[in-house]
């Protein structure tokens, strides 16, 4: 048996020189092998006192019982939460990061609810590592608003136009392509950071200016801006209101393959100490893992915005108008920041940048408003701000609860139309934007306000990749 083979089987990365080993005195002296050698390591790893002895296994099994403590940077971590209601699968998710011995602090923002590892809306700052599950497996999913040279009543007086620039303009379901790759400048990079980013690169060009499912969305809505004051070097636009084109969507397959191949690396490198974080396993960036992962990350970061630039290129060319401003924002991502002198790792997962002066992008859902922000730079939330309303609903309770074509009639009434989505996307699943915001005043000024009037979404409610 090799190392590799020892690894699928579960063998830490730390135990495995005395793993290979005891596998080659077992089949020397034992003379066991195949089917009841790798039996034989599961058992050991399932029980390892109960090998401590063994002539063979001894040493691995003294490996695997080993204390691998690594010392905590901290004593004790906390969190400040923003927000009421949250669910306590969300609190126990913090908990759990908080113990990470490179952790340094935390926050959870309004919009919170239970993820894989950390919870969507939670965020968490380290020192020297980075946590893959931490960052999530759509890296660096992306809000893109983009404000069009068109007059706000072109939303109805070309309707049939604005339907189609959306349906022909991106494509929306699980492993959706382009039939004709689209160009950008991001598949020139070097894609040959790792194996992974190597092999996912024709499966980027092919899904390069897509949507993918789940809350994924592309819409044309009505931007308001409201105060003159909104006027600033990044955002230009007087008080008035603009027909906006506004997107969601982030890394796509590729991301999300980047994210399972470095988690995965993570876990077999985690002490059996830590074996109840391994939801949160992470790389150090001094490790080679840890750098490549820092590289591909960044690379399905840029990725990311170049698939948003893509899809706005594509639904303003169709509709025949120009972008004359826009603002953009993303999350599910790690950032190397300065936080109380020192260097760390600010992981946002569902948690968008909201330092001193940055603008963001806080969505509600297909029908309630979304809001440009200004961040006001709080210290204690990391400069964080939530990413959106927030789910309040499993998606199974809301496909048990809800149908798309009652709620299709409804939101067509106030003026809202739905091209397609899922019933696990209707309002009804998601908090109340209004009391979001609020909960988080301390974190941002409202900039503006979109009102979705034209919204496309994955029709078949199948989930994302995030």
């Amino acid at each position: 048996m090799n190392r590799r083979q020892l690894t699928q089987l579960g063998v830490p990365e730390y135990a495995l020189n005395q793993a290979v080993k005891a596998v080659s005195s077992a089949a020397t002296t034992l003379h066991i092998r195949g089917a009841d050698l790798k039996r034989q390591v599961k058992e050991v790893l399932a029980a390892p006192d109960d090998y401590l002895a063994d002539d063979c296994f001894g040493e691995f099994a003294a490996e695997l019982v080993a204390d691998h403590t690594i010392e905590p940077l901290h004593e004790k971590v906390d969190y400040r939460t923003w927000g009421i209601g949250i669910d306590e699968g969300a609190h126990a998710q913090m908990r759990e990061a908080c113990k990470l011995p490179y952790a340094s602090g935390a926050a959870l923002m309004p919009d919170a609810h239970v993820g894989y590892g950390l919870p969507i809306g939670g965020v968490l700052a380290t020192e020297g590592a980075v946590v893959p599950y931490a960052v999530g497996v759509d890296i660096a999913c992306r809000m893109k608003l983009s404000v069009l040279d068109l007059e706000v009543d072109a939303l109805e007086s070309r309707f049939d136009a604005c339907c189609r620039a959306l349906e022909k303009g991106t494509r929306f379901g699980v492993g959706s392509v382009h039939q004709q790759p689209q160009d950008h400048d991001v598949m020139d990079e070097n894609w040959n950071i790792c194996k992974v980013t190597r092999q996912s690169k024709d499966k980027a060009w092919h899904q390069l200016g897509t949507s993918g499912s789940g809350n994924h969305f592309v819409e044309f809505g009505v931007l308001t801006i409201r105060e003159a004051g909104a006027k600033d070097e990044k955002f230009t636009l007087p008080p008035g209101e603009y027909v906006a084109l506004l997107s969601h969507s982030g890394s796509r397959g590729p991301g999300a393959a980047v994210c399972s191949t470095y988690s995965n690396i993570a876990r077999t490198k985690l002490p059996k100490k830590y074996e109840e974080l391994k939801n949160l396993a992470w790389l150090t960036l001094d490790s080679e893992e840890g750098q490549e992962y820092w590289e591909a990350m960044n690379l399905m970061g840029r990725y990311a915005a170049a698939n948003h630039e893509v899809i706005h290129r594509l639904v303003s060319q169709l509709i025949g108008a120009e972008i004359v401003d826009g603002v953009e924002n993303h999350h599910n991502f790690a950032w190397k920041e300065m936080h109380d002198g020192r260097e760390m790792i600010v992981h946002r997962k569902g948690a968008t940048p909201a330092g001193e002066g940055v603008l963001g992008i806080i969505p509600g859902s297909m029908g309630t408003p979304g809001f440009v922000v200004r961040g006001k730079g709080d210290v204690t939330s990391f400069d964080s701000a939530s990413h959106g309303a927030g789910r309040c609903m499993s998606r199974k309770k809301a496909n048990d609860t809800f149908r798309i074509q009652q709620t299709r009639q409804e939101l067509k009434q106030k003026g809202v139309h739905i091209l397609s989505a899922g019933s696990d996307e209707v309002p009804g699943v998601y908090k109340d934007i209004h009391e979001v915001m609020a909960a988080q005043r301390d974190l941002v000024d409202i900039v503006g306000r979109f009102d979705p009037k034209i919204v496309k979404m994955c029709g078949d409610g199948s989930r994302a990749e995030d």
